[in-house]
C-alpha cells in the first residue's frame, strides 16, 4: 500500500472537523468535463467562434440570451450525472459522525445528491433557476427541456440559472459560510482543482488547522503549503483508502 495513502487514511481517521474544497476534477468521473483540460469546456467548439468565457458572462447572457442558452444547455447541463465514489466517500464520513463541510466550485449539485448536508456552492448550481421578473423557482428539467430561451410559466419572464456568471459577484452568504467552514476545520482536503480561479482559490488562506491535503492529477501553486499531496485520479485514491478501512 502506498505510504501516502496510508498517511491520508490516518489524517482522515484522526480528524474531527473536515472541510472538503472541490473543483471540476471530482466530477469528471461522473461524466462532467472540467474546464481547462484538452477536452474541457474552454476548449470545446461552440460554433459561434466566441470564447466560452465570454459566452458564460453576464453581459453576453443579457445581450444574447438565446445564444447563451444554446451553449449552456448543450455544454453545461448534465442532468443524468450521478455522484461517483469520491462524492459518496465524503458523504459517508459525515454519516459516520465526522463533521464534514464541502466548499465547491462545481455547479452540478452532486455533493448534496451524495448526502453531504453542509455544502457551500460558491459558483451556484444548475439545479436552481428563477424567473428574473417574479422570482418563481424552476428545476433543471425545465431548462433542459425548454425550446430556446426558457420562460416563466407564471408571468412569461426569462428564467435565469442560479449560476455565477463572469462579471457577477459571488453570493455573500455562501462565501461567508464557506470561509467559516474553512476556518473551523482541523483538516482541509482540496480535490480536483488547479487553484487558479479567484477569488475561490484565495479562500485557502483562511485555513489554519492541522492538515492541508491536496489531491489532484497535477501539481498546483499551493502544493508547497500542503502537508500531503497525492497526484492521482480521486476515485482511485478513495478506493485505496476505503480498502484500508475495510
Amino acid at each position: 500500500m502506498d505510504e501516502k495513502i496510508l498517511q491520508l487514511h490516518e489524517i482522515l481517521k484522526n480528524s474531527r472537523n473536515i472541510c472538503v474544497f472541490t473543483g471540476a476534477g471530482i466530477s469528471c468521473p461522473s461524466g462532467i468535463p472540467d474546464f481547462r483540460s484538452a477536452d474541457g469546456l474552454y476548449n470545446q467548439k461552440s460554433g459561434l467562434n466566441i470564447p466560452p468565457e465570454e459566452i458564460i458572462s453576464h453581459s453576453f447572457f443579457t445581450a444574447h440570451t438565446d445564444l447563451f442558452y444554446d451553449f449552456y444547455k448543450s455544454k453545461m447541463l448534465y442532468p443524468d450525472a450521478l455522484p461517483n465514489a469520491a462524492h459518496r466517500f465524503f458523504a459517508d464520513l459525515e454519516r459516520k459522525g465526522k463533521t464534514v463541510s464541502v466548499v465547491t466550485q462545481n455547479i452540478d449539485g452532486l455533493h448534496t445528491a451524495a448526502g453531504n448536508s453542509r455544502v457551500y456552492e460558491i459558483h451556484g448550481s444548475v439545479l436552481r433557476n428563477h424567473c428574473m421578473d417574479c422570482g418563481a423557482f424552476y428545476g433543471v428539467d425545465t431548462i433542459a427541456q425548454s425550446d430556446g430561451v426558457p420562460h416563466c410559466q407564471k408571468c412569461g419572464g426569462v428564467i435565469k440559472p442560479d449560476v455565477v456568471l463572469y462579471e457577477e459577484p459571488l453570493d455573500e452568504k455562501t462565501v461567508r459560510g464557506a470561509v467559516n467552514a474553512i476556518s473551523a476545520a482541523d483538516t482541509m482536503v482540496i480535490i480536483g482543482t488547479s487553484l487558479v480561479v479567484y477569488p475561490a482559490a484565495s479562500y485557502v488562506r483562511y485555513f489554519g488547522g492541522d492538515n492541508l491535503v491536496i489531491l489532484n492529477k497535477t501539481a498546483t501553486d499551493y502544493d508547497r503549503l500542503a502537508d500531503l499531496t497525492i497526484y492521482d485520479d480521486i476515485v482511485h485514491i478513495v478506493e485505496q483508502v476505503k480498502a484500508i478501512r475495510a
